[in-house]
């Protein structure tokens, strides 16, 4: 039985904590300013960044929880916390902008008047605060799922800004009411489509599919080819944590050392990003078949 495993998670301290004070005092900016303008755009863009304020708050948690050791009764530590972490952030924003929507198809009818160049001061304010802490969390974005819904959802809150000025620049000139419930609307879709993915790339986790980047049947040729390897069965690839994989597999081997063991925990690591290592090694002896039920 062999088992290798490596963890050297990265901190975002500084970056959660800089993008949930900007993003609270932006939301309070918004909601102030939307009710003094009579702006939906407004208050609806300050309840997305809420549930990003909210969504940052249970990422940093997460993260702070999966460095906790593991114990006895919880053999993998807190790691999963961050998938969790990610899948209620997702779930919360879609709740979120489905109050929206249903609050701006209901505004279409019944459009109210809008202060625009207040709105394109705040939003313009907006375009600042999210994407300087948008790049805070840039460089982490490919390893990590909570990162990357950190990243994603401050961009995108950038983008939305930038959309509200257009909105309220357009009302300006053309004084038509309906722009602005209208914007909202196309928040509401922008927001969906950028959460839809953090959905299902958390769920998947949540069910141990194989993570993002991991070609499982490459995994499988490369222990097929190692010296007196015969056979390779009842392998498994997941993740446990949104930054951390693990393998278990059963292998079929004439000699076998420590020393071969130790390199294919490395090059499994190296080569796949897999961090826990498991590998149940076997003679092929037909007196002693395997009994385990997965395939």
């Amino acid at each position: 039985m062999g088992h290798g495993h490596d963890h050297s998670p990265s901190s975002y301290g500084a970056a959660f904590a800089v993008g949930i004070t900007l993003n609270l005092a932006f939301v309070v900016v918004e909601v102030v300013y939307g009710r003094l303008s009579h702006s939906l755009a407004l208050i609806a863009d300050a309840g997305h960044n809420f549930t990003d304020v909210f969504g940052l708050g249970l990422a940093w948690g997460a993260t702070l929880l999966s460095r906790k050791r593991a114990t006895a009764d919880r053999t993998y530590g807190f790691r999963r916390s961050s998938i969790l972490a990610a899948l209620i952030n997702a779930v919360v924003l879609l709740i979120g902008v489905g109050a929206i929507g249903w609050e701006a198809i209901t505004r279409l009818s019944d459009p109210q008047p809008v202060a625009e160049t207040t709105v394109m001061w705040v939003a313009g304010v907006g375009i600042l605060i999210n994407g300087g802490t948008a790049l805070l969390f840039m460089p982490g974005g490919n390893k990590d799922l909570n990162i990357r819904g950190a990243f994603v959802h401050l961009a995108s809150d950038a983008l939305i800004a930038a959309g509200v000025v257009l909105a309220a620049f357009a009302m300006l000139k053309t004084g038509l009411l309906w722009i602005d419930p209208a914007a909202s609307l196309i928040i509401v879709a922008l927001v969906t489509y950028g959460t839809w993915g953090l959905l299902r790339d958390s769920i998947n986790l949540a069910l141990d599919k194989v993570p993002q980047g991991i070609d499982i049947e490459e995994v499988k040729r490369y222990l097929a080819s190692l010296p007196t390897c015969t056979d390779v069965h009842d392998l498994h690839v997941w993740g446990t944590s949104t930054t951390e994989a693990a393998l278990t597999a059963h292998i079929v081997l004439e000699e076998c050392d420590d020393s071969l063991l130790a390199n294919v925990a490395k090059e499994l690591h190296d080569r796949f990003g897999i961090e826990h290592t498991t590998l149940q090694v076997e003679s092929g002896d037909p007196a002693y078949p395997c009994t385990c039920q997965f395939s």
